[in-house]
């Protein structure tokens, strides 16, 4: 009436022999008809045309910047965004909103999802981004870093506070050395060079050399040319506010090189930046320095005549002017933080960099880009020996004892008295604002 257990076990084991069988010929069928080879052809295909990371999140449909309401900066970048649609297949939707309104913006419009996905800020803000939260702190792969790699290295660590970087630099500004051809053939190459040219010109209503000397921004290089420094920076740029050299050796060196330009009247006592633009257009200055705003005025006036140089180094380095950065930072409020990271980038590459310097007429953060202009070039190449302005809440306790000091200076007190007092009372006010 029962089988035995011996006919059980047989049968069992057939039954898992045929099954084993039959999977083995769906594999080779399987293998025969798909083809592994071209699959595994078609898979990696894919991940080269969306980046060598395997980590790369699915593509948003769109992104939102908010762009400055200039409009050469808008047009630039609506056409760097369209070319970003077009390589990557996501619509980038821009909204005017004025740079400098943009910090409150998002923080009324982020928490709500109405705010953007990039915006744009000067490097200066940074502790404020900071405090605020407003920023995503980025983290890069392995490609984005080596991208990195190619910027201007002063401008990124620009947006970088406590350790984190928030944004990706896009334009770099700075100043340089203008000279009338007419009165100074070739550019002085050393400051020893420029001293002694403003000393031969010099003479009565003609000076060789004049500046806003009064004023810390383009004072910057010649008090820092011989080893002074606003705030001291460990190895990964963080600045440290208790530490000032703007008394040190080298500074007080620089400020004797400036009070002397006052003692030897090659700048007459008062002369601010109106006076010195207006003889300088005239005829009657040799060099001056000044920025690329001050172009159209000054090729108005002198044509041919005019021409622009780096400034003059200082023991074999080229002097270090002051730098305004400003670039794109990555909303924390955003859903899209490696895309709008790519974005970022994007826009700020070598092909953007020049589309956008050809458009706005800023000049770029990143250092591929080859300006072929005889007045711009000089100006980008001294950006490559530029230093930001401190992005920490201290340095605005800098810029008004600092400027006050240039003064006395000018007025023939002793440097190195004037500028203990300033450092002093830069200390005293940096300590109230830390309580």
């Amino acid at each position: 009436m029962f089988k035995s257990k011996s006919f059980w076990l047989t049968a069992v084991l057939m039954l898992v022999l045929s099954m084993f069988l039959v999977a083995c010929g769906g594999d080779d069928t399987t293998e025969e008809d798909t083809g592994d080879d071209t699959n595994t052809e078609d898979t990696e295909d894919t991940n080269e045309d969306e980046g060598t990371d395997s980590d790369v999140p699915e593509k948003p449909e769109s992104l939102s910047i908010w762009v400055n309401d200039e409009e050469q900066q808008l047009d630039a970048y609506e056409e760097i965004a369209a070319s970003f649609t077009e390589a990557h297949g996501i619509e980038v939707n821009i909204t005017p909103y004025s740079m400098l309104d943009q910090l409150d913006g998002i923080g009324l419009d982020g928490p709500s999802g109405q705010g953007p996905d990039l915006f744009f800020q000067p490097h200066d803000r940074m502790g404020d981004i900071h405090l605020q939260g407003v920023a995503l702190p980025l983290e890069f792969t392995a490609d984005q870093e080596a991208r990195l790699a190619d910027y201007n290295q002063e401008a990124l660590t620009s947006f970088n506070y406590e350790g984190n970087q928030y944004g990706i630099p896009a334009v770099v500004e700075t100043y340089a050395l203008f000279y009338n051809k007419a009165l100074v053939p070739e550019a002085p190459e050393t400051m020893d060079d420029l001293m002694t040219t403003a000393r031969d010109l010099t003479d009565g209503d003609q000076y060789g050399f004049m500046m806003n000397a009064l004023d810390f921004y383009f004072t910057y290089p010649f008090l820092t040319g011989s080893g002074g420094y606003i705030f001291a920076q460990d190895d990964e740029g963080n600045y440290n506010p208790d530490d000032i050299g703007l008394n040190n050796e080298g500074a007080v060196e620089g400020a004797e090189t400036i009070q002397s330009w006052f003692e030897e009247g090659l700048i007459p006592e008062g002369a601010d930046l109106d006076v010195i633009n207006g003889l300088f257009m005239d005829g009657n200055v040799g060099m001056v320095v000044n920025g690329p705003w001050a172009i159209p005025d000054y090729e108005g006036a002198l044509g041919d005549d005019l021409g622009i140089s780096i400034l003059p180094s200082v023991d074999g380095e080229v002097l270090s002017s002051f730098s305004g950065n400003k670039g794109w930072l990555v909303s924390y409020y955003t859903d899209h933080e490696y895309w709008s990271t790519e974005l970022a980038m994007f826009l700020t590459n070598p092909e953007s960099s020049a589309t956008y310097y050809e458009v706005a007429g800023e000049l770029p953060a990143h250092t591929a880009v080859t300006i072929d202009d005889e007045f711009m070039g000089p100006i980008f190449e001294q950006t490559q020996y530029a230093q930001p302005m401190p992005n920490i809440p201290a340095m605005s306790k800098v810029w008004e004892p600092i400027g006050d000091a240039l003064t006395f200076i000018s007025q023939g007190e002793d440097p190195q008295e004037v500028l203990n007092e300033a450092v002093e009372l830069i200390k005293e006010d940096i300590a109230l604002m830390q309580q």
